[in-house]
């Protein structure tokens, strides 16, 4: 077999539908709710608790809505094929395992590579973030962390040496995820149910003092503003990929999974839009340039009470982030490894557990280092355009897919087909072209070291190479 065809080898849809069926290292303990939760974890977050009022302030204004929901069309079409794939191949791996399936293994290696680093790093960004309002709660009850304690060294103030919230954070999640998935599921299903709670304590709490005259001018930074605004939060309505990663610990996942990643966007966007209008409705868009708009505006119309609630909740939510991108960066890795492409070592089921504890260990240790030692802006310069690429990915094998084996039964099937896969891909490839320099940059070393890594050990030692699959 020359290089070329075995750089395109595939995985057959079968033999992935066979290999679900039949392995068993993985306890399937999910629920359709524990994985709705695991994608409400996922994209409920940093969006509702800042990215609401900080691009009202200074991109949308009010329109910050429609913001909402240009990004939520986008990342429905995206969403959409997610769904069908979930349905069609319930094995661990997501976006990984079905670009192998569908356009060949290095395609597969490549996307798989670039969401391990992409998942630890945003598990860290956000671990950092959890920090932050760790340390604003303790402030104000008069507690303060040594300097050395509060930052990471590079990046983070004089003094500052690591970030020890957001390492401990890390690192218990880590473990949470490690020893029993059904208890760190039960404990992010309570943790998403806090973070609703909270978003509809906003909603309500908040309607009453909703003021229609403060949503004027609506669009003050024009239509270009609302575009604009999309591109930004589109990062706050993805996260349900990462459910996906866990198929193989679904109860029924050809049923359980489309479902859960339609109803885990449904939910955060009728969320979001709610927010959006009560928020811009409470106090004027201009004030909402901070750190916690959300919890500002309250203390601003008098709220204490809903504030503090408000605080402690963003805490919690989050948390569930955290979850959500450890959980999903530790079984890429470890479907990686049980196909060839990395050790197998890291492949290993615990015994006991029957977790990925290996690669659960290893994402975490990663996430808390990068927690610990960078500061907030350093590693958000990394984080995102992985993601973007894997949603171009998925689109585009919905489509090559629906081509080549229309035969095949799909218990979800992508609506409204090609047109909804073509708006993901040009939707993704246009967020995409506007990322900065540094971002492409370090994008591509780290593709460079996985190609090393791609042609060095896993061409080698794929199980492929041993087993070769029929294609699909």
């Amino acid at each position: 077999m020359n290089l070329t065809a075995r750089m395109l080898r595939r995985k057959s849809v079968e033999q992935l539908q066979r290999e679900a069926l039949t392995r068993g290292e993985l306890r399937r303990v999910l629920g359709l709710w524990h994985l709705t939760a695991i994608g409400l974890g996922g994209i409920i977050g940093v969006g509702i608790f800042v990215l609401t009022g900080t691009v009202a302030a200074g991109t949308a204004g009010p329109a910050v809505v429609l913001s909402f929901v240009l990004a939520g069309i986008a990342s429905a079409a995206a969403a959409l094929c997610y769904a069908e794939f979930a349905g069609l191949i319930p094995v661990s791996g997501s976006a990984y395992t079905y670009g192998y399936a569908v356009l060949g293994e290095f395609a597969g290696w490549l996307i798989g590579w670039d969401l391990l680093l992409e998942f630890a790093l945003i598990a860290a960004v956000v671990a950092v973030g959890w920090s932050g309002y760790v340390q604003a709660l303790l402030d104000a009850a008069g507690v303060a962390l040594p300097v050395w304690a509060q930052g990471g060294w590079f990046g983070g103030k004089a003094g500052q040496v690591v970030n020890v919230p957001a390492v401990f954070v890390s690192l218990a999640i880590t473990a949470l995820l490690a020893f029993k998935t059904e208890w760190g599921a039960r404990f992010n299903t309570v943790v998403v149910a806090i973070k609703i709670g909270a978003a509809v304590l906003i909603i309500v709490a908040g309607v009453a003092y909703v003021d229609p005259a403060r949503w004027q001018p609506f669009m003050p930074f024009g239509i270009h503003g609302v575009v604009a605004g999309a591109s930004i939060v589109f990062f706050a309505v993805f996260g349900y990929e990462m459910m996906t990663t866990a198929a193989e610990e679904a109860i029924d996942p050809q049923r359980d999974l489309p479902r859960a990643v339609v109803l885990s966007l449904a939910i955060a966007m009728t969320l979001y839009i709610g927010i959006c209008l009560v928020l811009t409705g409470i106090v004027s868009y201009t004030t909402l340039g901070n750190d916690a708009p959300v919890a500002n505006a309250f203390a601003a119309i008098g709220m204490p009470k809903v504030m503090v609630a408000i605080s402690l909740a963003s805490i919690c939510g989050i948390t569930s982030v955290i979850f959500a991108n450890l959980l999903a960066g530790a079984r890429i890795w470890f479907a990686l490894s049980r196909d060839g492409l990395l050790p197998g070592w890291f492949g290993k089921a615990h015994p006991r557990w029957r977790t990925p504890w290996r690669t659960t260990w290893l994402v975490g240790a990663v996430a808390a280092v990068a927690a610990g030692l960078f500061s907030l802006e350093e590693l958000a310069k990394l984080v995102n355009i992985g993601v973007l690429c894997a949603f171009v990915v998925i689109c585009s094998a919905v489509l090559v897919l629906r081509y080549r084996s229309p035969e095949l039964p799909r218990p979800f099937r992508t609506p409204w087909s090609p047109l909804v896969p073509l708006i993901g891909i040009g939707f993704s490839l246009w967020l995409i072209s506007g990322l900065p320099y540094l971002t492409f940059e370090r994008f591509a070393i780290w593709l460079l070291i996985g190609c090393a890594v791609y042609f060095g050990y896993g061409i080698r030692h794929s199980k492929l190479t041993r087993d070769p699959a029929e294609p699909a």
